[in-house]
């Protein structure tokens, strides 16, 4: 796989990582267009983000802000136009199509608004599921741990038909962590869940970085959702308009409103 040699440099600006955090994933100058002349659309323009290790970012912005396209990029399932991607030690821009599909098979963990779980599985066979795919051995000590911590142990004999929502869901977050990936992208993994059930897996979301040191990036439309993150990048016009650290769900409002306003973020904070 491609390596990436060294970190891009931490300029400052909307969000740049402070000096002497880590950044498990971090785009450079990311641009995505479709289309070409006057009928071209820019669904990212020019963005710079970092994906701090061993925390919890939230991605928001309005409909059509970029964080569907952004997230893409992340996962190596669309090509940037231009600028660069690094996960991990790997620049993901500049990977040939097998060994992005090796990426993202063990490197990345995936989980969907549609829990996209074999129906035919066991809840613990498809934990397992990548590993399997990989024809890799799976490390039962950090597969204990996972079930645990998801609270599925009395639930592996199950099959998803057998489940609720929220444990499909929960069962979708441990295979995204069987394979100890180097970043979990989750997009709109509560939007399909009751309440109560988007309360769980948001917990174990947090927990997973808080507890098991996982990096996690999410997408969601939901300011309950972002405030279990311990920061929110917000899109704009496929720009990086604003960054909010230690979230609420009122705080989280108060900036989406001011972005759908075409107010300034700092009249906002001020």
């Amino acid at each position: 796989m491609t390596t990436a040699t060294a970190h891009a440099p931490r300029r400052t600006g909307v969000g740049i990582l402070p000096v002497g955090r880590v950044a498990r994933a971090w785009a450079r100058n990311l641009t995505k267009e479709y289309g070409t002349g006057a009928t071209a659309v820019t669904a990212l323009d020019d963005v710079d983000v970092d994906l701090e290790e061993g925390r919890l970012t939230a991605i928001m912005g309005p409909s059509g802000s970029g964080k569907s396209t952004l997230m893409h990029c992340l996962a190596g399932l669309d090509r940037p136009t231009s600028g660069t991607v690094v996960v991990g030690d790997h620049d993901v821009t500049r990977m040939r199509q097998r060994h992005l599909t090796q990426l993202r098979r063990t490197g990345l963990g995936f989980v969907f608004q549609s829990f996209n779980l074999v129906p035919t599985l066991t809840a613990e066979e498809n934990i397992t599921l990548p590993l399997d795919i990989a024809r890799e051995r799976v490390d039962r000590a950090w597969f204990d741990e996972v079930v645990e911590a998801v609270g599925l142990r009395d639930r592996l004999s199950h099959r998803p038909g057998e489940l609720s929502g929220g444990q499909q869901q929960r069962v979708a977050c441990a295979r995204a962590l069987v394979t100890r990936p180097a970043l979990v992208l989750a997009d709109e993994p509560t939007g399909n869940l009751d309440s109560r059930s988007a309360g769980e897996v948001l917990g174990f979301l947090r927990r997973s970085v808080d507890e098991l040191g996982q990096t996690v990036a999410m997408v969601t439309h939901d300011p309950r959702a972002a405030s279990y993150a311990h920061r929110v990048l917000f899109l704009a016009d496929g720009r990086l308009a604003d960054v909010l650290e230690n979230p609420t769900a009122e705080t989280v409002l108060e900036r989406l409103g001011a972005l759908t306003a075409g107010t300034s973020p700092a009249a906002v904070t001020a």
